[in-house]
């Protein structure tokens, strides 16, 4: 991985050629990575940060590595006004269901070895907290399936959420950007946090993502079905969780005491 300017997202690589943001589009006449005004009012009204959002296949992306399906920029689902998120943890209003159960990974062919250790280190981690929900390596089939991003990504990794009761069911990986270095360290903690939105939590710092990010504060508000805080975690600033938003290169975030709380109150 080369070296970052600052903090680069778990989803974007601030070197050259890779762009950390797209311009909004304009009078809803879409360009190639922009997104109409109609879709960043429905981004906007799940309670998810529209600045920077990507136009992507299958949806768009949105706060550096989250995938927004169009299902679920067409949906309506009911709602009350939750607390706005600062830095603590929070979750999803969909989570895996059918609890104790066992979620498989497979990691595809199209990814380097490394990418197998790096699976099997995130397993370790979240098996270590004896949760209901555990999980186990496949060589085929999976119910989330890490494979290669398409060539030109602008992101390091990218996942979406649970839906009918089962964890979203890919992550995409740009193992170009990422490299293979620190395979159980620093690609572990990437792969870990993608998992983690696969299950249904949030960025730790999504409502002030410049804390582990930098640049401008970006507040959407109350949200739909985007933040509820998980009772038990703090509203001080949590620095080393795995959900914040952006990591420096070559960092490892195994779960701190924080994300143990919101892990074990979730599942």
């Amino acid at each position: 991985m080369k070296t970052f300017k600052v903090l680069a997202p778990l989803a974007m690589l601030a070197v050259t050629g890779l762009s950390l943001s797209s311009c909004q589009e304009k009078a809803n006449v879409e360009v190639k990575n922009e997104v109409s005004e109609a879709t960043v009012n429905q981004i906007k009204a799940l309670g998810f940060t529209a600045a920077g959002a990507q136009k992507v296949e299958g949806g768009v992306l949105v706060e550096g590595d989250i995938m927004l399906t169009n299902e679920m920029l067409a949906s309506s689902p009911d709602y009350s006004m939750l607390r706005v998120g600062q830095d603590e943890q929070y979750r999803t209003t969909n989570l895996v269901t059918g609890l104790p159960r066992t979620i498989t990974i497979r990691v595809a062919s199209s990814l380097p070895s490394a990418y197998i250790t790096a699976t099997d280190e995130l397993i370790r981690r979240y098996n270590a907290e004896n949760l209901r929900i555990r999980f186990s390596r496949v060589t085929s089939g999976g119910n989330i399936v890490l494979s290669a991003a398409p060539s030109g990504s602008s992101y390091l990794a990218s996942a979406g959420f649970p839906s009918g009761g089962n964890p979203y069911g890919s992550v995409s990986v740009n193992s170009a950007a990422i490299g293979t270095a620190n395979a159980s360290t620093y690609i572990a903690t990437i792969l870990a946090h993608e998992v983690g939105h696969c299950i249904g939590f949030r960025h730790t710092d999504y409502m002030s993502r410049q804390y582990s990010c930098g640049g401008s504060a970006v507040n959407e508000g109350a949200s739909t079905v985007g933040a509820i805080l998980v009772p038990g975690t703090p509203s001080s600033p949590d620095p080393n969780s795995w959900m914040l938003a952006c990591i420096g290169s070559g960092a490892n975030r195994p779960f701190n005491t924080n994300d143990r709380t919101a892990l074990n109150y979730i599942y």
